[in-house]
């Protein structure tokens, strides 16, 4: 089974290579003291492989990590050694994203085409898996609409996180699955701005012409634990890209800022988004 690394396996794995590096150890000279493979070492360094706590015990016995520090770190390796929901449809998810995403505290995202995926109704959802996907049987089709039903449990948590969506208008005028379809995804949109107190919608106008959401859709990441940086991702048809240096998230976030001062206000976006739905055939 693919390892997802979670928010605290890649904690882990910061901090293992943060105490070696402080050893002086090279990654073969450990791998040589382990009687391990240097993969094997590269792959815990880098959240490739899932941690196993007896392990981590022996990389700290190495590096002489005394308690308490010792055992929070194994304890950390348990929690990152969990599986989480996604684990059951690690056909449907092919990266880290989800994992991440579901211990977010605060989201926020620029799409310039379609609605966040954690707002979609289920007949929104099915028109844009089928047309975008191209996927083979029906079966797949209604295994990601399933998948992605429990992904959006995460705004029904009593600690959901803060969701700041922010969309071009085009999203209110392209009629993905017809009508009737677009209109009430309208109206749920509209009812998620009203009734959610941690969901933040904006509408980018066509009006802003040139902004700084041309180059296209991203969703930073931020976590209640400081000693977890934000994460930045940019989702890609030949790929997906997860940027954490300082200087990536800075640029990531002032966009973000950029792309926010240029949109509607949250209460003008609600009224554009009510008038699409009404004036929708």
């Amino acid at each position: 089974m693919t390892y997802r690394p979670t928010v605290r396996g890649r904690r882990l794995a910061r901090e293992l290579r943060k105490l070696r590096e402080e050893q002086g150890l090279t990654l073969q000279e450990v791998a040589d003291r382990l009687d391990w493979s240097r993969a094997t070492v590269s792959r815990l360094e880098t959240s490739q492989t899932r941690p196993k706590p007896g392990d981590i015990a022996d990389i700290l016995d190495l590096y002489g990590v005394p308690s308490p520090d010792r055992d929070a770190l194994i304890t950390l390796a348990r929690q990152a050694g969990q599986r989480g929901w996604w684990t059951a449809y690690q056909d449907v998810f092919a990266g880290s994203y989800v994992a991440l995403e579901d211990e977010a505290s605060h989201i926020r995202t620029w799409d310039p085409q379609l609605v966040h995926g954690l707002l979609q109704t289920e007949p929104y959802s099915r028109a844009v898996i089928t047309a975008g996907r191209l996927l083979p049987a029906q079966e797949d089709i209604e295994r990601r609409i399933a998948a992605r039903k429990i992904r959006q449990a995460l705004l029904d948590r009593a600690d959901a996180p803060r969701l700041q969506v922010i969309f071009d208008e085009a999203v209110l005028r392209r009629p993905i699955g017809g009508e009737e379809v677009m209109r009430a995804q309208l109206t749920a949109l509209a009812t998620a701005a009203r009734n959610r107190p941690t969901v933040t919608i904006q509408v980018l106008p066509y009006s802003a012409a040139a902004h700084a959401g041309l180059d296209g859709r991203f969703t930073i990441l931020s976590y209640p634990d400081p000693a977890d940086p934000d994460i930045a991702y940019v989702e890609g048809t030949m790929g997906d890209v997860y940027l954490e240096s300082a200087e990536e998230i800075a640029k990531h976030r002032d966009r973000f800022d950029r792309i926010e001062a240029a949109a509607l206000s949250p209460e003008d976006s609600a009224h554009l988004i009510a008038e699409a739905a009404r004036s929708s055939p």
